[in-house]
């Protein structure tokens, strides 16, 4: 069966594509059927069968899909061709020039009710404004590409989900972010499906939350599924995805060269499909392990190639949180001067809705330069708007060493009682790190 519109529409369709055509109904009715039954079907008094549209069709020279529904012959298939377009231009790097290619896409696909379409091209726009860091944009596009796929398996509406979590972990909202991620997870394999793309989606997007919420148990668990997922899947975009995202658990648990591996193997991926965004990420990843290491030199190689690249793109937070990164590393290598520069260049693009984890890095190394300089009062301050911003986001992870640091700068300067509030503020985050308030753990893969 075709898929088409009520008999009325078809009807004033049929009408107007003959008059444009200077045909009468007669003309249009030969040899197979009548005038009459041209007149009635333009009045939207008959259901035309598939064969009276085909023949009708055939007069008046248009594809019968478009005849039946008003969409032009091929329109979904070229639809989707110019999406991967946009993705491609997404994926260079481009995200201001895909959010055009992509917001017209979306009204094409309104315009013609192409649910599929209009929900990839919101996908699409979301991942956008993720670049860009524009995260409640971000946030009302995938809600929007999740009602469009309001009808479909949980797989199909799996990347939509993942993103608006992603936008709430950008966000500073860690546990909402883990509570979406979870609650997928947890669908997904009670229910039986088994779908590796999406499980491995949602797997590597968890890790980043878990471990700035000190919950490191369950993200090395979750790297654990992810890696033994990996083989079923043949997105090498997604695969290269997933090895950056474990690599923060390896790292976690002193395996340095089996991360720097996995981060070599996403390097290559996003290499070959020419992924400038994401392998931007990756040097940013690679110059993490290198300062863990204490390969300074290394370190601040790789974190000036990421912040070239997306500054370049015009990734402004994760712009942002690169240049945190390399900060850190300028400070530990005694070129303070410059990482305060750095960070003061690129606070206003972070908030406590915007990069909030990165935002109170910034401030804790910002807190650390201004105590080496013995300027104690901008140190205070920094510590304690580093203290508000994670407190906020639940990052149980730092808290209790920013607790130390403001703790020790209040009993350097005399100030005992309110020193043992922080150090008392440390230790309770320390002894309740993110896996004991997180709830049960999701159901796990049938591996």
């Amino acid at each position: 069966m075709l898929e088409r519109d009520d008999p009325e529409t078809i009807g004033r369709r049929v009408q107007q594509l003959r008059t444009e055509r200077g045909l009468t109904q007669r003309q249009l009715a030969v040899p197979a059927y009548t005038p009459a039954y041209i007149s009635t079907l333009e009045a939207g008094r008959v259901r035309a069968s598939d064969d009276a549209l085909r023949h009708i069709a055939g007069r008046l020279g248009v594809a019968v899909e478009e005849l039946a529904s008003g969409r032009p012959a091929h329109l979904a298939t070229g639809l989707r061709l110019r999406l991967t377009e946009a993705q491609r231009t997404l994926a260079t790097g481009r995200a201001e020039e895909a959010a055009v290619r992509y917001a017209d896409l979306l009204a094409e696909a309104e315009r013609h009710g192409l649910a599929p379409e209009q929900a990839t091209a919101l996908l699409g726009l979301g991942e956008c404004a993720l670049d860009t860091g524009e995260l409640t944009e971000a946030r009302r596009y995938f809600e929007r590409a999740e009602e469009k796929n309001a009808g479909e398996p949980l797989p199909v509406r799996v990347p939509a989900l993942r993103g608006r979590a992603v936008s709430h972990y950008l966000a500073g909202e860690l546990r909402y972010a883990v509570y979406l991620l979870e609650s997928a997870l947890d669908e997904l394999n009670r229910g039986g499906l088994h779908d590796p793309d999406a499980l491995l989606l949602l797997y590597a997007s968890a890790i980043g939350p878990y471990m700035d919420m000190g919950a490191h148990a369950r993200a090395a668990k979750a790297a654990e599924f992810a890696l033994a997922l990996a083989p079923q899947v043949a997105d090498p975009a997604l695969l290269a995805r997933m090895h950056r995202s474990v690599a923060r658990t390896l790292l976690a648990e002193g395996r340095v060269a089996e991360a720097d591996a996995s981060l070599a193997k996403a390097a290559e991926l996003y290499r070959q499909l020419q992924l400038r965004t994401e392998l931007a990420n990756c040097h940013w990843m690679r110059g993490y392990v290198y300062a863990q290491n204490g390969e300074l030199e290394s370190a601040e190689r790789e974190l000036r190639e990421a912040l070239d690249m997306l500054s370049a793109t015009r990734a402004a937070l994760y712009r942002s949180q690169a240049a945190v990164e390399l900060a850190d590393v300028l400070h530990r290598r005694g070129k303070s001067e410059e990482a305060a520069g750095l960070l003061r260049g690129v606070l206003g693009d972070l908030s406590s809705e915007r990069g909030a984890v990165h935002s109170a890095a910034a401030h804790r190394l910002l807190g650390i330069i201004a105590e080496d300089a013995r300027d104690t009062e901008a140190a205070e301050e920094h510590y304690v708007r580093a203290l508000s911003l994670l407190e906020r986001a639940g990052a149980a992870g730092d808290l209790a060493d920013l607790c130390r640091l403001l703790g020790d700068l209040l009993r350097r300067t005399g100030r005992v009682e309110a020193a043992l509030d922080a150090y008392r503020t440390g230790l309770g985050h320390r002894t309740a790190p993110g896996t004991t308030t997180l709830g049960p753990a999701p159901a796990q893969p049938p591996l």
